[in-house]
C-alpha cells in the first residue's frame, strides 16, 4: 500500500522548495513530499543563475513578475536574516552607452516610478562615480537591487522543510502520472508515490510533467543556454557593482552584463542561444528528443523567422570570444579577451506559445487537485518566496486537514 501524502511537490529548485516552505507553514499538519530527480537540491535553473536579487524594473505593471518581484526582494533577505544566510544590497546601475539609447531609458525610470522603487537618475559623470570603468552617456541607480547565493537559501529551505517533518526524495524521477479518486498516482525510479494534491515546479520539464498529469499549458519549453565568461581575479577592480545594458525591446533578453556575485567573482554575460538539450550546458551537449520537440515546434519556428538577425548575432557570440568581448567594451571599454575566463552556463527554461511569443510572465496552470508552473524564469529566484505563498493558498485542502488536527508528527525523512 502506497501513503498518500497531502500535497506531493515535483521539483527541487528554489520555487518548489519555497512552495513546499510554504504549504507547510500554511499547513503545519500536513504530510508533505518533495520528489527531485537530481541527487541534491539547485542544480539547473536555480544553481546557475547570476544570484542577482532583482527590483522588478523590466516587468509589465500589474503582472506576476512585477508584483512578485518587488515582494520577493523583501521575502527573500528576510529569510537570509532570519538564517544568517548573507547578501549584499550593492546596488545596480542600467546605462545609455549611446544617446539614442536615453528614450529606453527614460521608458525604464518611469516604470520604476510606477512600481514604487527608488531609482536615480545619473548623468555620464554620475555613473563614472559608481562605476568609474563604465563608458555611459547616462543611467539608472536601483538601490534594491543585490546579490545573494540561491543555492544556500535552497540548502536552508531542505533542512527547515526536514525539521518540520517533510520528506525530500533525491535521485527520483518522475515517469508517469495518474489521476485517480484520491487525487494521483505517480510512477517514480524509485517506485510510486501517491497525493491528494500535486504541485508541479519541474521548470525545464514542468510542461511535460504538466501532460503527464492531463493539464495543458498551452505552451511548450523551449531551453535557451545563456553562456558566461568571468573576469580573472586580478581585474575584478573593474567591477563595483552590477552594471547592465538598456535592454532591447524588441528582443526578449537583457544583453550581456557584469555583475559581483556574492563570493566576490564577477560574472558577466549571458548570451542566449537554443539549447540542443533541455540539461544542455554545453556547446556540444545533445538531446535528440529535445531538439526535435524545439525545431517541430510551431511557436519556435516563428519565434526563429521573427529574430532572425538578433539570434545570428547570439549565436556568433557563442561561437567567437573576440564577439562576445566586443559586446562587454561597449559597457567596459578596457575589457580585453585576456582578461575574461570562461565559466558555467545556464539553461532558461522558457515557455513559448505555438503562436511564438515567449510567456512574458510567471505561467501558473490550475489542475484537478494539482497545480503546474509552467514558466518561471528570472525573476522566479527573486520572487520564490512569493510564489510559493500564491500557490499554498490557491491549491485545493485535502478535506481532512481542515476537519482535523494531527499532532505528534515525526521528524523528517531524506530518501
Amino acid at each position: 500500500m502506497v501513503t498518500r501524502h497531502d500535497f506531493v511537490i515535483v521539483g527541487g529548485g528554489i520555487v518548489g522548495l519555497a512552495t513546499a516552505y510554504a504549504l507547510g507553514t500554511r499547513h503545519p499538519d500536513a504530510t508533505l513530499l518533495l520528489i527531485e530527480k537530481e541527487d541534491d537540491v539547485a542544480q539547473h535553473q536555480t544553481g546557475r543563475n547570476s544570484g542577482v536579487i532583482h527590483s522588478g524594473i523590466y516587468y509589465a505593471p500589474g503582472s506576476l513578475k512585477a508584483r512578485m518581484c518587488r515582494a520577493g526582494n523583501a521575502s527573500i533577505t528576510a529569510f537570509c536574516d532570519e538564517y544568517g544566510l548573507p547578501y549584499d544590497r550593492c546596488g545596480k546601475v542600467i546605462v545609455a552607452t549611446r544617446p539614442e539609447e536615453r528614450a529606453g531609458l527614460e521608458r525604464l525610470h518611469a516604470r520604476a516610478v510606477e512600481h514604487g522603487l527608488p531609482v536615480r537618475r545619473l548623468d555620464a559623470g554620475e555613473v563614472r562615480e559608481i562605476e568609474p570603468h563604465v563608458q555611459a552617456v547616462a543611467g539608472l541607480h536601483l538601490s534594491m537591487t543585490g546579490i545573494v547565493d540561491y543555492a544556500a537559501i535552497c540548502r536552508t529551505l531542505a533542512g527547515v522543510i526536514l525539521a518540520r517533518g517533510g520528506q525530500l526524495r533525491f535521485g527520483t524521477e518522475v515517469t508517469g502520472v495518474r489521476q485517480d479518486t484520491g487525487g494521483y498516482q505517480l510512477e517514480t525510479s524509485a517506485g510510486p508515490a501517491a497525493a491528494h494534491v500535486l504541485v508541479n515546479c519541474a521548470g525545464l520539464h514542468s510542461d511535460r510533467v504538466a501532460r503527464m498529469a492531463g493539464a495543458d499549458p498551452q505552451s511548450q519549453i523551449v531551453p535557451f543556454r545563456g553562456e558566461y565568461y568571468e573576469l580573472r581575479p586580478e581585474r575584478r577592480h573593474l567591477v563595483k557593482h552590477l552594471i547592465y545594458p538598456v535592454p532591447n525591446p524588441d528582443f526578449p533578453f537583457l544583453g550581456v552584463h557584469f555583475t559581483r556575485m556574492i563570493d566576490g567573482s564577477v560574472h558577466a554575460g549571458p548570451n542566449a542561444v537554443l539549447a540542443f538539450a533541455r540539461e544542455g550546458y554545453h556547446k556540444t551537449a545533445l538531446n535528440l528528443r529535445d531538439l526535435g520537440e524545439s525545431l517541430r515546434y510551431p511557436g519556435f519556428q516563428k519565434l526563429a523567422r521573427k529574430n532572425v538577425r538578433e539570434g545570428a548575432m547570439e549565436m556568433w557570440r557563442s561561437l567567437s570570444k573576440a564577439a562576445f568581448v566586443r559586446s562587454l567594451q561597449t559597457l567596459i571599454p578596457e575589457v580585453t579577451a585576456d582578461d575574461i575566463v570562461p565559466s558555467k552556463a545556464g539553461v532558461r527554461a522558457q515557455a513559448l506559445t505555438p503562436g511564438g511569443q515567449l510567456v512574458d510572465d510567471f505561467l501558473l496552470v490550475d489542475g484537478p487537485s494539482a497545480l503546474h508552473v509552467c514558466n518561471a524564469p528570472s525573476p522566479a529566484a527573486t520572487s520564490s518566496f512569493e510564489i510559493g505563498r500564491t500557490i499554498a493558498a490557491r491549491v485545493p485542502v485535502p478535506a481532512h486537514l481542515s476537519a482535523a488536527h494531527h499532532p505528534g508528527r515525526k521528524q523528517g525523512a531524506l530518501l
